[in-house]
């Protein structure tokens, strides 16, 4: 007997809501995990609002009646990616005390509610490591802009992006950490498949690339010298 869900999609702004970017690799994403997991799609939900703002469930009607729908039939509510439900922690964590199972496609069936916290933090790790590396760039651009000519203005401010470089480098380690650890105890231990299956997860580097033996390497070794 298969069992029953609930599809949830979602796109940002009434631009991609008439285009239907972003939708289409939803919906067929959703298709393709049920169609491999045996699951019946009962109904399905379209929201076009943003993610942001400690309001954001009350925003989102369609999510609302999601859950609900889910909760009175029993089922879990699916997602092709963790971003559709939100890129904040505390709004994914307020979700998981509603009590009502996600699936997120992307991840696969055994991600559970602990793991999808992790994700969602390391998510939003990451977009803060790209906010403040780009403030950094900007402030040392504007001094070197300020200061032509004096290289210890320039100096002091390449300094300073390297000491945050560093600082964000060891707390993105320490977030990927768990992951790994998790990753371990499945069997997998060698640098390649660690590599692999971060990126099988849909895991990105701190630059927002693809894992190799060498990513994986320096993160460990990072992350036995800020422990």
């Amino acid at each position: 007997m298969s069992q029953c869900a609930i599809a949830y999609y979602r796109v940002s702004t009434q631009r991609q809501g008439r285009s239907g970017l972003g939708l289409e690799a939803q919906r067929a994403a959703i298709a393709r995990f049920a169609d491999a997991q045996a699951i019946s799609i009962l109904d399905q939900f379209t929201e076009i609002e943003t993610g942001k703002g400690a309001d954001a469930l009350d925003r989102r009607p369609q999510l609302a009646a999601a859950l609900a729908l889910a909760r009175h039939e029993g089922c879990p509510v699916i997602v092709a990616k963790l971003d559709r439900l939100s890129r904040d922690v505390a709004f994914i964590a307020g979700l998981m005390v509603q009590r009502i199972p996600f699936i997120v496609a992307e991840l696969g069936a055994d991600a559970d509610p602990f793991m999808l916290h992790l994700y969602a933090a390391l998510a939003e790790k990451e977009r803060r490591l790209i906010s403040e590396r780009t403030k950094a760039a900007l402030t040392s651009r504007k001094t070197t802009g300020m200061k032509l000519g004096n290289p210890s203005n320039a100096a002091q401010a390449a300094t300073k992006g390297r000491q945050v470089s560093m600082r964000e480098a060891d707390r993105f380690a320490q977030a990927v950490l768990p992951i790994i650890a998790s990753i371990q105890r499945s069997g997998i231990t060698s640098l390649r498949g660690i590599a692999t299956a971060l990126n099988n997860r849909g895991i990105h580097t701190a630059r927002n690339g693809q894992w190799q033996v060498s990513n994986v390497r320096n993160l460990l070794k990072r992350s036995a010298k800020v422990e």
